[in-house]
C-alpha cells in the first residue's frame, strides 16, 4: 500500500515538472555551465525533502487505518519477589572415621580367630588369641608371690601396729608387696595384648591373617578391618573464595548416582587451614545410613547452599541481551491497552545464577512486565502485541 502511494506521488510531481517545461537534467549538464547545475541539483534536492516528508505523513496515517499491519507477537513475564537460593555443585566421596585395620601388639603365633568376614561385633569383643610364649604360666608364678608378699605385709603391719618388731621389717614388707602387686598388674597388661579386641562395634569387613599366622607389630601384619557404617559423613574440597559463605550448619543436598537416591544433609565441619597447593578447604556433611547402603569411597555429588534472598527478583538468562558498552538488558513492555504496548529496552544488573534462571540486582522492580517469548525480534520503543502473561 504504501509504495502505490509512493508512485503516486512521484508520477504527479513528473507530470508538473514536465507541465513547466523545466530543462531536464541531460540538458543543464549539456550547457556545461556550473551555476546551472548547481541550481538544478538544489531544486531537485528540495523536492526530493518535499515527498520524503509527504511520504512520512502518508505512511503514519496509514499505519493508523491499516488493521492489517505487522505488530511483533510476544508473551511477558510478571517480575515478581521470591525465595532465591544459589547452590555451589561440588563432588566429594563418603568416609567413615570408624574404618581401620587391627594390628598384633605383641609378636607371636595367631592360634585362633573366632570371627569371620561380614560377622557384628561389639566394643571389646575378643577377635583373635595369639600365643602368649609362657606369659599365663608367669602371671600365675608371680601372682602366687603377690599373694605371699600381701600376706606377710598384713601380718608385719598387724604387729607394727602393736609396736612389735622393727621398723625395717615392716618397710621390706610393704615394698616387697608393692613391687609384686607392680609386677602382677605390669604382666596382666602384656599378656592382655596377646588377646585382640574390637576397638568399637562395627562389621568384620576382612579378616586378613589366616589361623596359625606368625604375626608381629607394625606395617604389613594387619589382622582385621572392622568398620561401623552409621556414623557416615562426605569429604570435600571448597575453593577459598566460598570461605565465607560456606559454613558449619549450611544446607546440604547430597545425590548418590549409583544408588540413585537423593537426601539433604548440614555441613558439620567446615576447615580452618587452605591447603597451599590447590587453594582449598575441606568440609564434612554428615550423611545418615540407616539401611547400610551407603558405603566408604563412594561417589557422592553435593549442592551446598552459599546464597540466599528471600525476595529476589529471577528471570530465565535466555532473554537478557548485552549491548556494545557490555552493559545487559531485557525489553519491557509499558503502556499496554487491548493486549498492545511499547516495548522499552531497560538496562539491569544481574547476580547469582542457578541453572538457566538468574537473579536481577537492580533495573527491575516487582511488576515490570518483561518480554519473554519474542524477546530478540522487537525494538526500542516498537509496538508489540501481548499473547500472555505468565506469572
Amino acid at each position: 500500500m504504501r509504495k502505490i502511494y509512493s508512485l503516486f506521488l512521484i508520477t504527479l510531481l513528473l507530470a508538473s515538472c514536465g507541465g513547466k517545461k523545466e530543462k531536464s537534467v541531460q540538458d543543464v549538464i549539456a550547457s556545461n555551465d556550473l551555476a546551472k547545475i548547481r541550481e538544478k541539483k538544489a531544486s531537485l534536492d528540495t523536492q526530493m525533502q518535499t515527498l520524503s516528508d509527504e511520504i512520512k505523513i502518508l505512511n503514519d496515517k496509514i499505519s493508523e487505518l491499516d488493521t492489517n499491519k505487522k505488530i511483533p507477537l510476544i508473551t511477558v513475564l510478571s517480575a515478581k519477589e521470591e525465595a532465591f537460593n544459589h547452590y555451589l555443585e561440588l563432588q566429594g566421596a563418603v568416609q567413615t572415621k570408624q574404618n581401620v585395620l587391627i594390628y598384633p601388639e605383641m609378636p607371636g603365633l595367631l592360634v585362633r580367630i573366632y570371627v569371620k568376614e561380614g560377622q557384628y561385633v561389639k566394643k571389646g569383643q575378643t577377635l583373635a588369641k595369639i600365643d602368649d610364649g609362657g606369659l599365663a604360666n608367669q602371671l600365675a608364678q608371680i601372682e602366687a608371690q603377690a599373694a605371699l608378699a600381701e600376706t606377710t605385709y598384713k601380718r608385719q603391719k598387724r604387729l607394727w601396729d602393736q609396736k612389735i618388731g622393727s621398723e625395717i621389717q615392716f618397710l621390706q614388707a610393704k615394698t616387697n608387696y608393692e613391687a609384686q602387686t607392680n609386677a602382677v598388674s605390669q604382666l596382666r597388661r602384656q599378656l592382655a595384648k596377646s588377646v585382640i579386641t574390637a576397638p568399637f562395634s562395627g562389621v568384620i569387613d576382612d579378616v586378613i591373617k589366616e589361623q596359625g599366622t606368625v604375626v608381629a607389630p607394625g606395617m604389613g601384619s594387619e589382622v582385621f578391618r572392622i568398620v561401623n557404617l552409621k556414623n557416615m559423613y562426605i569429604e570435600t574440597d571448597v575453593p577459598e573464595s566460598y570461605i565465607t559463605s560456606i559454613k558449619k550448619g549450611k544446607n546440604v543436598e547430597v545425590e548418590f548416582p549409583v544408588l540413585g537416591e537423593k537426601l539433604t544433609s548440614k555441613i558439620r565441619q567446615a576447615g580452618n587451614f587452605i591447603n597451599p597447593a590447590n587453594r582449598t578447604f575441606k568440609v564434612e556433611v554428615g550423611v545418615p545410613n540407616h539401611e547400610g547402603k551407603i558405603k566408604p569411597n563412594l561417589t557422592a555429588k553435593l549442592k551446598i547452599n552459599d546464597y540466599s534472598n528471600e525476595k529476589a527478583i529471577l528471570i530465565p538468562q535466555s532473554i537478557i541481551s548485552e549491548n556494545a558498552n557490555g552493559e545487559q538488558y531485557v525489553y519491557v513492555v509499558e503502556d499496554i491497552k487491548d493486549q498492545v504496548g511499547t516495548a522499552k529496552q531497560t538496562i539491569i544488573t544481574t547476580g547469582k545464577t542457578q541453572e538457566d534462571i538468574i537473579e536481577v540486582l537492580s533495573g527491575i522492580e516487582s511488576g515490570t512486565k518483561i518480554i519473554k517469548e519474542g524477546a530478540r525480534s522487537v525494538k526500542n520503543g516498537q509496538e508489540v502485541k501481548v499473547l500472555a502473561v505468565s506469572q
